[in-house]
């Protein structure tokens, strides 16, 4: 199962699957393993959160959509172009969003 645990605070919080793991859950929770955070020094780069999962990682810092932009020094119309995937951020945006939300790594992609 490739489960990715978003932390908050240094504990657990969310819980993100592939759908079709998640129905399989569903349907038979027995054969399911438990769940382990995943650890930035085991995380092979396609296994980064995608930009897809910004606004839930965003909400699951706190953060409002404006409260994100601001920090990272981006306009919250361009955030919400980034999280909407319309637009695809530059190496220092993403180096910004990686610390502001606390995500290594995607600071490294291309």
């Amino acid at each position: 199962m490739s489960v990715q645990v978003i932390m908050r605070d240094g504990k657990p919080e969310y819980a993100v699957l592939p759908w079709e793991e998640y129905q399989a859950l569903l349907t038979n929770g027995r054969n399911v393993s438990a769940a382990k955070p995943v650890e930035a020094s085991d995380t092979a780069l396609g296994a980064l959160p995608t930009f897809g999962t910004l606004p839930m990682l965003r909400e699951a810092k706190g953060l409002s959509q404006e409260a994100l932009a601001r920090s990272v020094g981006i306009s919250p119309a361009y955030l919400a172009l980034i999280e909407s995937g319309e637009r695809d951020p530059d190496n220092a945006i993403r180096r910004a969003l990686a610390r502001a939300l606390e995500i290594e790594g995607w600071q490294q992609e291309a």
